[in-house]
């Protein structure tokens, strides 16, 4: 049984047993607490260095045999000079590369970015599915759903962070349903 039918019968109960409306919003409120807090610690992982926040580092499963996998994190630079992620480590890869997929000439296209990704000042950078993105190379192994791996973002001028990239299911978007590039914004137009 699914924890969220297991919750609805649960509530279900309890409003038979309750009769007063503060005893059923109660439950409900107890609830929806048990379905979603739990949720919520999946995604809430930061890290900062300098004026930069680095939020929800994740990953998507992979099946056994996969020799590739993908990166993505959001960077929000709050300070007033830009920086540049310039390159990135996993435990569990033996190459790390940051990447950018576009569309030229009606074909997607996946190509490294050898200088990196800016990160201006004042804004946030998604690297999600679609658009920039780092690419765990020559796996030592499958990312499993809810394994956490170690890793490091190094900064052109904040320097290197220790982050935890979340392994998340294969099929997963970004948490906030991203993945929506505007690229033209990214090619500076």
């Amino acid at each position: 049984m699914s924890k969220s039918l297991f919750v609805t019968r649960l509530a279900a109960s309890a409003f038979r047993r309750f009769r007063s409306i503060e005893e059923r919003v109660g439950i409900a409120v107890f609830a929806a607490a048990l379905v979603f807090v739990p949720a919520q610690s999946v995604f809430a992982h930061e890290f900062k260095i300098g004026s930069l926040e680095i939020e929800h580092p994740w990953t998507r499963a992979t099946p056994p045999g996969a020799a590739v996998g993908g990166g993505y994190v959001e960077i929000t630079n709050d300070g007033d000079t830009a920086d540049r992620l310039v390159s990135a480590t996993a435990d569990i890869a033996g190459r790390v590369e940051i990447h950018e997929m576009k569309v030229e000439d009606g074909v997607m296209k996946m190509a490294p970015l050898p200088d990196g990704v800016p990160i201006p000042a004042k804004e946030t950078v998604k690297l999600a599915p679609g658009g920039y993105h780092i690419m765990f190379m020559q796996l030592k192994g499958p990312l499993k759903k809810g394994d956490k791996i170690p890793g490091t973002l190094t900064f052109e001028k904040a320097g290197t962070v220790k982050v935890e990239f979340a392994v998340e299911a294969i099929g997963a978007a970004a948490p906030d349903g991203g993945g929506e590039h505007d690229m033209n914004k990214m090619d500076g137009n």
